[in-house]
């Protein structure tokens, strides 16, 4: 049995939903067994994926196929984890984006990007 690899990331629980997980591959962001992947790849077992979470790089190797959602207990038991641990986000820099000071007006345009690119990550 092959799965498209968009579903297969959505059903692991790799990413939320199969658009977040078709756009990943659209921009270059998963590759399997060391090439870059599109979302209509077929995965098949022990293939190793490749997924780049902003500056975090999960490596995953599939031990089984589902196309149909599963539990979350379930959904580890789909891949061998091999990633490295997830780096730390930089406090300080989080806080002083988010929290503003008293007094100091609305944030710019600017402001609320980077806000929302650290929410993203």
């Amino acid at each position: 049995m092959d799965v498209r690899i968009d579903k297969w990331l959505q059903v692991a629980r790799v990413f939320k939903t199969r658009t977040q997980a078709g756009q990943a591959c659209k921009l270059g962001r998963v590759s399997v067994n060391g090439q870059s992947a599109k979302a209509h790849r077929l995965l098949r077992l022990e293939d190793c994926i490749e997924v780049c979470h902003g500056d975090w790089r999960r490596i995953l190797i599939v031990k089984d196929l589902r196309d149909k959602p599963v539990p979350k207990a379930e959904a580890q038991n789909l891949y061998e984890d091999l990633s490295p641990p997830r780096p730390r986000r930089d406090l300080a820099h989080f806080l002083s984006t988010i929290f503003r000071e008293k007094g100091s007006g609305r944030p710019t345009k600017k402001d609320r990007r980077e806000i929302e690119n650290l929410k993203k990550s």
